[in-house]
Formats: C-alpha cells, sequence, structure tokens
C-alpha cells in the first residue's frame, strides 16, 4: 500500500472509532488533511466545535488565525499536513484526559510514520507535550512550557518546532508578535529543508562528503 492509501485506510478506522468515551458526544472524528508527502506536520489539540460539525480541520476562529500566520510567512495549507493528537471535539473545549491521549495517539504516530516529515510543530502545550514523551525530550514544568515556544528540538533527522496554538492569540493578543516570530522561524526552517532536498538531488557527492 502507498502512503494515501495507508492514510485512507487510517482514516476509515477514525471515523468509526470507539476507543474512548468521545465517541458518544462527537459528531464527526475529524481526520488530518493536506500533502501527504508534506515537509512539514501541523499537530493541533483536537478539533473545536466548527471542525468537529464539518469535520474539516481549523474552520473556526482558530483557522482564522492559524490562515493569517501561514499567509504571513507564505506557507501555503495545501503543502503542510495537518492533523490533531485528539480526533474527536473535547466536551466544552476541556483539557484532555490520559486515557483519551492514549486511545488516540496511535494514529497519530501512524501519521507520522506515514508521512515522514522532516519538521513537527506541535501546537500548544498538550501536542508539544505528548511529542516530547514520545521522543525523550526534556520538557520544563508547565508554568516554564512557554519557554519551548519557537525553538528547534532536533531528534535523529527530524525537527520538531512547537509554537502556540492559534487560540491563544484570541484569549491574549498581547502575544502576537511572539506567535509572528515563531512562526518567522519556522518559514527559514522549511525553507533551509528545501534548499537541502534541492542539494542533494542535484549534487549527491556533496550529501556523501557531509556524512563523511
Amino acid at each position: 500500500m502507498g502512503i494515501v492509501n495507508d492514510i485512507e485506510a487510517m482514516n476509515k478506522e477514525i471515523r468509526c472509532c470507539d476507543r474512548c468515551g468521545l465517541a458518544k458526544s462527537r459528531k464527526n472524528a475529524v481526520c488530518g488533511e493536506g500533502d501527504t508527502s508534506a515537509q512539514l506536520m501541523l499537530i493541533a489539540q483536537a478539533p473545536g466545535e466548527n471542525e468537529d460539525r464539518e469535520g474539516i480541520m481549523f474552520i473556526g476562529p482558530s483557522g482564522m488565525v492559524l490562515n493569517e500566520m501561514l499567509n504571513r510567512v507564505e506557507i501555503s495549507r495545501k503543502d503542510i499536513y495537518m492533523t490533531n493528537l485528539i480526533k474527536c471535539l473535547l466536551p466544552k473545549n476541556r483539557k484532555p484526559k490520559a486515557d483519551e491521549i492514549e486511545a488516540c495517539c496511535r494514529f497519530l504516530d501512524r501519521e507520522i510514520a506515514a508521512v515522514r516529515p522532516g519538521i513537527l510543530v506541535p501546537l500548544g502545550y498538550y501536542a508539544t507535550r505528548y511529542l516530547f514523551i514520545k521522543y525523550g525530550i526534556e520538557r520544563p514544568s508547565k508554568a516554564e512550557f512557554h519557554s519551548v515556544y519557537g525553538h528547534i528540538f532536533v531528534v535523529d533527522d527530524q525537527e520538531i518546532i512547537p509554537v502556540r496554538h492559534p487560540a491563544a492569540l484570541l484569549h491574549n493578543p498581547a502575544i502576537r508578535e511572539d506567535m509572528v516570530r515563531s512562526y518567522i522561524r519556522l518559514q527559514g526552517r522549511v525553507r533551509h529543508a528545501a534548499e537541502k532536498c534541492v542539494e542533494i538531488k542535484t549534487n549527491p557527492l556533496r550529501r556523501i562528503d557531509d556524512d563523511g
């Protein structure tokens, strides 16, 4: 099976998943979407009410903020892959529970393995915390967690660049410039990855030299 077929098969599982209690209150389990060969994967926490109703990612107020940030750094949604740590709406937008994360994270793990993005961008605390645990990255206390946003963490051949969730800007407009700086750094890493890919394809001997 190819990547697209793998993703489609998994999405069928997601849409009928009943591994946790969220299956009883959701309208739609929201699957990941975008370019399945993307260099960049955005990972949010969970769908909101608009997304739950329509079954599409980032179409509500948070989606408007995300679109603004991506447009500002000239990154197109069609060129990235977006997904959630939790695929179902959290009632009253509460925090995810440990058993819900445990039940749902297997889908995210499979998406990462299938898409194999060079850059993982967790949006907000829970998505970032999950990736830090998954890849064995030391994480600060919750009170100091904001210090990781916009920084680059390298694990094997992947970069992890945590960014505040777009919803944070709706609640605190004062963080706009900090968020913009994070997306500008993200833009730089995407360009670097693209240039490196072109260099390897056009000059394979350089890769051999760099790798020793």
